[in-house]
């Protein structure tokens, strides 16, 4: 691995390989990867970066930890609790993943190990090829949380996947296991996890060594159909941010720090 491309965060780290890769690397190694407020401000940064260097012909999207990334740390979510300014802030942050992703002239993939969870999952299935271990597991948990699913999932999960699933997971919350994602066309392919990072780097490998303008109008044609589902984002990403002002959002969060079930809207306990 060659020199690193800076970026202002702990949350992850790009290396540039003698090949034309950069790898973005959630850590820590051996821990559970999440997304700060400083890191969710970076991940939103960095693709322009990314498709603009002339040194990168692929990136490669991958984790040291024990899962893929679990999504906002639960301070920055604790802060768009209580503050207008963070919310508005983490909007256009949420935007800008989304968009860079999807602009980013240069083919994404992701190598999606543990759980993927938040801004984690939004990256690991906007990348153009995503590959799953098996026992990996997608959560879209927004409506657990008590917020509507904006992060990504309205734009991409029914093209992916289906009206009928995409509304099943992301108004359940339920886990789809990486073998599971790969059945409904969720994820590209799913591997062994003891294969994943392989084989995801020989698809970057390939991918990399290919023709740039081939692949790159190729990429930026079928995406098309993305920027078509732009409307249907941006009201999902909209109701997210509105939910966050709401008193269901505050009782996700305690939800989750007390390790229960939540009680939305006066359900019963």
């Amino acid at each position: 691995m060659s020199e690193l491309i800076p970026v202002d965060t702990q949350n992850f780290r790009i290396e540039l390989d003698g090949e034309g890769i950069a790898h973005l690397v959630f850590q820590p190694a051996g821990g559970m990867p999440v997304t700060d407020a400083q890191g969710h401000r970076a991940l939103a940064a960095v693709w322009p970066v990314l498709s603009n260097d002339p040194r990168v012909r692929a990136v490669l999207v991958r984790s040291e930890g024990k899962a893929f990334c679990t999504g906002g740390e639960l301070a920055m979510v604790e802060d768009m609790l209580q503050s207008e300014a963070a919310r508005q802030r983490v909007m256009q942050e949420a935007r800008d993943i989304v968009r860079g992703i999807i602009d980013c002239e240069k083919p994404v993939i992701s190598a999606i190990n543990g759980a993927a969870v938040g801004a984690g999952l939004a990256v690991a299935l906007l990348a153009d090829i995503s590959v799953a271990a098996r026992n990996a597991k997608l959560i879209d948990g927004h409506t657990k949380l008590g917020v509507a699913a904006g992060d990504h999932a309205v734009a991409i999960w029914p093209l992916l996947c289906g009206m009928a699933k995409a509304k099943y997971y992301l108004l359940l919350c339920g886990a789809v296991s990486g073998e599971e994602a790969e059945r409904i066309g969720l994820v590209s392919v799913a591997v062994d996890a003891d294969n994943l990072q392989e084989e995801a780097l020989q698809i970057a490998r390939r991918l990399a060594q290919g023709s740039r303008s081939a692949i790159a109008g190729t990429k930026r044609s079928l995406n098309h159909w993305l920027r078509a589902a732009w409307p249907a984002f941006e009201a999902s990403l909209a109701a997210e941010i509105n939910d966050f002002a709401q008193a269901d959002a505050r009782e996700g969060v305690a939800a989750i720090k007390e390790k229960r079930a939540p009680r939305f809207g006066g359900s019963a306990s």
